[in-house]
């Protein structure tokens, strides 16, 4: 049995990065996903085990100290982190398995991951970004302001990533990631056990 990939989306916020990710599992729904784990309180709408698993300081800091985590970042006090199991769990089981992290967490990973594949969400614009954070309708004038300077911070380190899919219209940008994942499963280190069965090697 082959090996799965890990597959990392990173973007900036508003870049569409959930809605392009909803719409591939959609059409991919053998994907797997990691759900990250965080310190924060649970908000309103969502549910444990979906998106985050839901914990308290003093256990994160175990996860840490035993080593059990691929990347984690501290903000506001609170922790967010991407556990190692269930992503080399995957792996080991053949399926492909994606994590959405933002940057810092991405380089994290990729230095524990030499394998994985990383593909970067880019607006087609800054000022294409401003308008979508602008219609959310869910920050201050000064909140979006923040929002854009810390997307221009991401978008400079978009060179660290394999790929990148600019998400001008949201069915683009799917079959873009669903391309690059698609085209990973044709590459011949992932499929050197075929061929040695197939050749009776």
């Amino acid at each position: 049995m082959n090996k799965g990939r890990l597959f990392i989306i990173s973007g900036p916020s508003g870049s569409g990065k959930d809605t392009i990710l909803a719409e591939v599992f959609k059409k991919m729904p053998e994907l797997k996903f990691s759900i990250s784990t965080i310190t924060r309180p649970m908000r309103k709408g969502e549910i444990e085990g979906e998106k985050y698993h839901f914990t308290t300081n003093d256990i994160f800091e175990k996860m840490l100290e035993k080593g059990e985590l691929l990347e984690h970042n501290l903000f506001v006090g609170n922790y967010y982190g991407t556990p190692k199991a269930p992503v080399e769990n995957a792996i080991n089981n053949g399926d492909d398995i994606i994590v959405e992290v933002d940057v810092n967490g991405a380089a994290q990973i990729r230095e524990k991951v030499d394998d994985s594949v990383s593909v970067f969400i880019l607006p087609p614009s800054l000022e294409v970004l401003k308008e979508r954070l602008t219609k959310r309708d869910t920050d201050s004038v000064e909140a979006v302001k923040k929002r854009l300077e810390c997307a221009l911070c991401e978008i400079n380190r978009a060179d660290e990533y394999d790929y990148v899919v600019v998400n001008n219209e949201i069915p683009d940008a799917v079959n873009d990631v669903i391309s690059i994942i698609k085209s990973d499963r044709l590459r011949i280190d992932r499929n050197i056990k075929l061929i040695n069965e197939i050749s009776n090697k």
